[in-house]
């Protein structure tokens, strides 16, 4: 069931009074550490440069969630490499 403004207002109250560890242990399911090479981070650059995000974590996200909507099909054609 779907919740009220209210009951989400008062969880976002309860999650600010949360110190920065405490939030994180409760919201973090992993962290995952990543090594770039060059050209990889000039992609990735670019791409935040046009989407116009700021942080790295921000489009990583963001395109872990697009990728997800997709379809099978979709998905294999995206990530395809030859």
């Amino acid at each position: 069931m779907a919740k009220s403004p209210t009951q989400r207002k008062q969880e976002q109250r309860e999650r600010d009074k949360l110190t920065k560890k405490e939030r994180e242990a409760l919201l973090l399911s992993r962290r995952i550490v990543t090594d770039l090479y060059h050209n990889t981070d000039n992609a990735l650059k670019r791409s935040m440069a046009r989407a116009g995000i700021e942080e790295e974590q921000d489009l990583i996200s963001r395109l872990i969630h697009g990728a997800d909507r997709l379809t099978d099909k979709q998905l294999e054609k995206l990530i395809r490499t030859t």
